[in-house]
């Protein structure tokens, strides 16, 4: 009997227009949230791994971020005024 292991959440925090490193295009890019939770009898208790990506709509590009990445591109999306560095990733202004 497996009384113990883990389990993955998928979390979308953001729908924002940038432009795709891949592609060029400036399409909308979804700003994901996958965490991994230790279990114990299937009751999830404490998160193991947390990590953040976006992924182009349009060519499926996707691109794993640092979660001050994800959090200035989550603040643009709220219509925030972002700080720090600039993400690879510029948002599309046309």
């Amino acid at each position: 009997m497996i009384i113990f292991g883990t389990k993955g959440y998928l979390y979308q925090l953001a729908i924002l227009t940038l432009l795709c490193g891949r592609c060029g295009n400036p399409a909308a890019h979804t700003l994901s949230k996958r965490v991994t939770k230790f279990t114990l009898f299937f009751v999830p208790l404490f998160p193991v791994s947390t990590k953040y990506a976006t992924q182009c709509t349009f060519c499926g590009a996707q691109q794993k971020i640092g979660k001050e990445q994800a959090e200035q591109l989550q603040a643009q999306g709220a219509g925030g005024q972002p700080h720090g560095h600039q993400p690879q990733q510029q948002p599309y202004q046309g």
